[in-house]
């Protein structure tokens, strides 16, 4: 196993982290939509406040896919023909949501105007439930061939872990969504967003102790990888626990910036449970390794030298991005 291979999975890792700090906000600021704005007003409030990012932060969802599909093809071939229909389910979800925002404002009927709000709202609560049982499904060792073939039946995508997974990512998002709205948005609705917040953190501490407990029953992470493992679940509810403080205390971005830092901790939780394998078989020989999932040394060099030539200008432009549209939305 090279350096520039172990490189690349981490790149992987990092493109996804950055999708569920962007995007999990976002998911989280529709979910409220169901439950926390109280008119339209409101919900145009809500709306407004991720209206200039959304597009933008699904592109490193994008981004990873692809990286994933250029630098280790066989960990794409695997887990996009194993995944085919959560995949595709995925994919209808992120349609609807992504229609949903120009519809709604072309709506000319009241109806229309409610529906296409209540599309945003359960494509947003449907999408990181389908992501978080997909990525805590593939965990557990699928039924695989040695060609890396995946033969699951129902129940090895959704079971206990899985649908706790699922949850679990819902849950954070939404979470995420509300301290992104405390930071945002001014009036009631930034009120709300704090109070609902404060009694969610508890129900969240009591799926991460379940989720823990889940994964060291269903996987072997705690057999190979006992003391990163224990230290990423450590990180996972030290971050729970500040973003928790940060909304007690007012201190909006610090609970921003923690609820997103939970989701990297859950991530780097994934990916170091994982590691050297990309993808986790039951019977342990037809494991998918990072050493033999990867493309060839020549393409992982010059995908080096362009992620980082390209890097620098996408950075400068989502940090000139956020800056621009920093001020707060009234009612």
């Amino acid at each position: 196993m090279s350096g520039l291979q172990v490189f690349w999975f981490a790149v992987i890792g990092v493109l996804f982290s950055g999708f569920f700090f962007l995007e999990g906000f976002d998911y989280g600021v529709g979910i409220s939509t169901l439950f926390l704005t109280k008119d339209e007003r409101e919900m145009d409030q809500a709306i407004s406040s991720i209206g200039p990012f959304w597009d933008g932060n699904e592109v490193w969802l994008l981004t990873a896919g692809g990286a994933m599909f250029a630098s280790f093809p066989y960990w794409y071939a695997s887990l996009f023909s194993g995944y085919y229909i959560v995949l595709l389910l995925i994919l209808v979800g992120l349609i609807f949501r992504g229609v949903s925002f120009e519809f709604r404002h072309r709506a000319i009927s009241e109806r229309g105007h409610k529906f296409w709000g209540n599309v945003l709202g359960y494509s947003s609560l449907f999408v990181p439930f389908m992501l978080g049982l997909m990525f805590t499904s593939f965990i557990q060792g699928m039924p695989m061939d040695a060609h890396g073939n995946i033969y699951g039946h129902f129940f090895d995508y959704v079971n206990l872990l899985s649908v706790v997974g699922g949850v679990a990512v819902l849950l954070l998002s939404w979470l995420h969504g509300l301290n992104y709205l405390a930071l945002k948005v001014d009036g009631p609705l930034r009120e709300r967003a704090r109070d609902w917040a404060k009694k969610l953190y508890f129900v969240l501490y009591a799926g991460e102790v379940v989720f823990a407990v889940l994964v060291f029953i269903f996987t072997d992470f705690f057999k190979v990888h006992a003391v990163s493992t224990l230290i990423h679940l450590i990180l996972i509810v030290g971050f729970s626990v500040l973003a928790h403080y940060g909304v007690m205390k007012g201190k909006e971005m610090l609970a921003f910036i923690s609820s997103g830092l939970t989701f990297v901790a859950l991530v780097g939780f994934i990916f170091q449970g994982i590691f050297p394998r990309v993808m986790i078989a039951r019977d342990a020989a037809n494991s998918i390794l990072i050493k033999n999932a990867s493309s060839t040394s020549y393409t992982l060099t010059a995908m080096t030298i362009v992620a980082l030539c390209i890097l620098p200008f996408v950075l400068v432009y989502i940090g000139w991005t956020y800056f621009i549209f920093r001020k707060r939305i009234a009612k």
